[in-house]
């Protein structure tokens, strides 16, 4: 897993960080296909990004700039993504008791972006600070800022789309504007959302919720009596189930929501190793995928909010030990 870091302005480290790649000889956009539908989509959405988020379109243009490649292309890929069908399927969960605030997810995808999985640390002019989790670039999947606010997304097939922020632009938003759980969730009520999926959030101070949400519609599940909240890559929310796509469940989400909802309600206090040992598949399925098909999951994050710490296996956790990152927080 890489580990890049971005200072400066948004278009500075975006011209940085691609320029760096262009002298390595590494080109972001040479596999990547963009048809005409996801470059119309991306260009009817970038109004909606000019004045919620200017910042990303900044930075993406930097990115461009430094790649020596076309930048509606670059748009096109990044500002589209999640409302295309594409093959992530994750889980995510948090907890809290009080004194433990815990927050969890597995990223599950295709084994051959392994190699260009990126932790970022973002110290951004006028943003939190946050270490992040990425299967790509500016888009993030899961992370935890400075303030002890950490998200992670999980993917669900659209059924309906309209121009808007992807979950991967929501993650990103919410870990550079917001501190809290609350601030969180009001922020995403307010952007137009174009794609379908659940953002998974908890705060230092216990807070948690899981945010289910598409173009149309938006509910909020709170945590039940055993403090936990968990998201898979299907909807349960009563708003949002009629919004399901209707595809066999090949990626085992109904399984790994099983194998959540099973843990959490047989224990009701949580350590951190405990979470790693759910996360690891010792409770139940929960990256148990074979890999000569192709897909596994590619990392494991683990932030223990209250105490500062952040936990990743770089690579299935059932095989790949947890490290500590101290890039944000190096005062813990």
């Amino acid at each position: 897993m890489n580990h890049s870091t971005w200072k400066g302005s948004h278009y500075e480290s975006g011209l940085r960080y691609g320029a760096t790649l262009y002298e390595r000889r590494i080109n972001l956009m040479e596999h990547l296909t963009v048809d005409r539908a996801r470059l119309d989509y991306a260009q009817a959405a970038i109004p909606m990004y000019r004045r919620h988020f200017p910042e990303i379109l900044d930075e993406i243009r930097g990115i461009a700039e430094g790649q020596r490649t076309e930048q509606a292309q670059m748009e096109g890929f990044l500002l589209s993504m999640y409302s295309f069908a594409v093959g992530n399927h994750c889980s995510c969960l948090a907890y809290s008791d009080g004194e433990t605030v815990l927050f969890g997810r597995n990223s599950d995808f295709l084994t051959a972006v392994e190699p260009f999985c990126d932790s970022p640390l973002y110290r951004l002019e006028g943003a939190y600070g946050f270490v992040g989790a990425t299967t790509a670039w500016s888009e993030m999947e899961d992370g935890v800022n400075e303030h002890g606010l950490a998200a992670g997304l999980t993917f669900m097939y659209p059924t309906k789309i309209a121009p808007g922020f992807n979950a991967g632009m929501l993650v990103r938003y919410v870990l550079e504007r917001c501190r809290t759980v609350e601030e969180a969730i009001e922020a995403i009520r307010e952007l137009p959302v174009g794609s379908a999926q659940a953002i998974t959030l908890a705060d230092r101070s216990g807070a948690a919720a899981v945010v289910e949400c598409n173009c149309e519609s938006l509910e909020v599940i709170r945590p039940g009596d055993g403090g936990a909240v968990f998201s898979a890559n299907h909807f349960v929310s009563r708003a949002l189930t009629p919004y399901q796509a209707q595809l066999e469940d090949t990626v085992h989400s109904h399984e790994r929501y099983e194998t959540m909802e099973r843990a959490f309600a047989q224990r009701k206090t949580w350590t951190a190793g405990q979470i790693q040992s759910l996360l690891a598949g010792e409770m139940g399925f929960m990256c148990q995928y074979d890999r000569s098909l192709g897909m596994d999951t590619v990392w494991s994050s683990l932030y223990d909010l209250k105490n500062g710490v952040i936990l990743r296996a770089e690579g299935n956790p059932a095989r790949c030990p947890f490290a500590p990152d101290g890039r944000l927080w190096p005062e813990f």
